[in-house]
């Protein structure tokens, strides 16, 4: 286990092989399983680790020392071989499956679930509530309102053209439902409480509290009729 000299952890729990770097600060019921690493350095500052002329003698303490650190809120759970970058905040009750990625400057709201496998890939914004499954991919600049759901190996988008010079945001809204394997093109917006159906490719935005689906998705019928199909189903033994 490696704790900077800088890092504030008490009243937490810290297990051993976990790696805390730079000013990180972690609040009160928090866990860190064994072979986390918080604070992990953003790319300019491992390239910078890397080019020092006596390379090959360098330890962690001084990769410690080029980290800002993290912000971590109360009662987290950070399962183990997950990695958080400099710069991320979380709210309280935030939970990290296993072999999780979180790059710098991310913002996670309360009681959030991140599932395995998952990458958010830096400057996010990730409001609280939000259920984001297994394996889903979360570009830079993405804004995830509250109480969203996010399926099993969602894919949003930043670059329409790629490999472009160009990323643009992709706004998820307050409530909307994300169906696993769906496909959201750079730049499209999915409003307040729409539903997008399991494989679909999203081109367009969808206005709130539709439900669209295809490749490409169109819209084909409001959120009152598939909150009342969803009634049915569960009352079906």
């Amino acid at each position: 286990m490696y704790v900077s000299g800088r890092a504030e952890c008490s009243n937490s729990l810290v297990l051993e092989g976990a790696v805390i770097l730079g000013s990180t600060r972690i609040r009160k019921g928090t866990v860190v399983f064994p072979y986390v690493v918080i604070g992990f350095p953003v790319r300019a500052k491992v390239r910078e680790f890397m080019s020092s002329p006596s390379f090959e003698s360098r330890e962690l303490r001084d990769l410690d020392e080029l980290s800002q650190g993290s912000n971590l809120g109360r009662y987290n759970i950070i399962r183990s071989f997950s990695v958080i970058y400099e710069e991320v905040e979380t709210g309280d009750n935030v939970e990290l499956g296993h072999h999780v990625m979180v790059r710098e400057r991310t913002i996670i709201g309360e009681n959030t679930v991140v599932g395995s496998g998952t990458i958010i890939d830096g400057r996010c914004v990730i409001g609280r509530n939000v259920s984001i499954q297994s394996g889903v991919y979360i570009p830079i600049g993405t804004e995830i309102g509250d109480n969203v759901f996010l399926g099993p190996r969602v894919v949003v988008t930043n670059d329409k053209y790629p490999v472009s010079r160009r990323l643009v945001s992709t706004v998820i809204e307050d409530n909307a439902v994300i169906g696993a394997n769906a496909v959201l093109v750079a730049g499209v917006r999915i409003g307040e409480g729409a539903v997008i159906g399991a494989g679909s490719v999203v081109t367009r935005d969808i206005p709130p509290y539709k439900v669209a689906y295809g490749v490409p998705a169109q819209v084909v019928c409001s959120r009152e009729e598939y909150e009342r199909k969803k009634k049915i189903y569960e009352r079906e033994t």
